[in-house]
């Protein structure tokens, strides 16, 4: 299943990769699709079951992380606000989460030098501006965990990294700096579990709301391989691009294809999709055995 079809309840959003549907005025339902995105272009071919392995991942960590800062669910049991005829449509894909407003900025935490941080690194010495020692390497561990923000695009947009100045501007200084210390202190922690199941993680994105109250909530997902850069520590060597439990396996392929990362992707072999599967579930098992 790549897309959660004929609900009856209205549709609010349909992102990337989760639809929202609306309970009520407080409350929605957030279904995880199969669909997954790179380089934030939708592929047409679904992942199997991913929706699913999201899912559990994230409600995880949100149940690890409760008492660290407050999160999106309401308490509420899917099945009580489906039609038990779709509930096959949703099942073990879905949460019925609080709305919230959103924080406007995406909440990224890096811990290692990967990615588009050491494209820049190469160029600059920096990574979003903020300057590191010389002499790191490819999937270096930095000296301490930095906070880059980036804009929220809208679907078929990139994202942009902007410097901590320009998150004040965008959501003010109190919230920027909320933000900021939540996000490390949630990636502290996570980096602190994961090690004792044999896992690095590398980087990460949080997505934060706010309630009624104007209390930063924890929301969206928590450090799935969508959102995050998961690598084995047995075979981690600095100096390399560590194999991962991510999508980073269908990054590096469709960056081998030559395409200029503009829709529509090029479509994706069925080993390919199937192997992505096999490391989304492998990054669950390990986390959650």
């Amino acid at each position: 299943m790549s897309t959660p079809t004929n609900l009856s309840l209205n549709k609010l959003y349909s992102g990337k990769v989760r639809d929202l549907y609306e309970v009520d005025g407080q409350r929605m339902l957030m279904v995880a699709s199969d669909r997954l995105s790179a380089f934030d272009v939708i592929l047409a071919e679904p992942i199997p079951d991913k929706g699913k392995i999201l899912t559990a991942i994230s409600n995880f960590w949100f149940d690890k992380f409760s008492t660290l800062v407050p999160n999106h669910f309401t308490g509420d049991r899917v099945e009580d606000v489906v039609p038990a005829a779709e509930l096959p449509l949703v099942e073990g894909r879905a949460v019925v989460a609080k709305r919230l407003k959103p924080v406007a900025v995406e909440a990224i935490v890096r811990g290692y030098l990967a990615g588009s941080g050491w494209k820049e690194y190469q160029k600059s010495g920096t990574v979003c501006g903020i300057a590191l020692p010389a002499g790191l390497k490819e999937a270096s561990k930095l000296p301490e965990p930095i906070f880059t923000p980036s804009t929220k695009a809208a679907v078929g947009d990139h994202d942009e990294n902007i410097s901590f100045e320009e998150c004040e501007a965008i959501i003010g200084k109190e919230l920027a700096a909320q933000v900021r210390d939540t996000s490390i202190a949630l990636y502290r922690a996570a980096v602190e579990y994961a090690a004792t199941r044999g896992i690095i993680i590398a980087d990460t994105k949080f997505e934060f709301g706010l309630d009624e109250h104007g209390t930063l909530t924890l929301m969206d997902e928590v450090l799935t391989p969508d959102s995050s850069r998961f690598w084995p520590a047995d075979s981690y060597e600095e100096g390399k691009n560590p194999p991962s439990f991510d999508k980073q396996f269908v990054r590096d392929w469709l960056e081998s294809t030559g395409w200029n990362k503009e829709p529509p992707a090029p479509a994706l072999p069925a080993e390919v999709a199937q192997k992505t599967a096999d490391k989304y579930r492998e990054a669950l098992t390990r986390l959650t055995a």
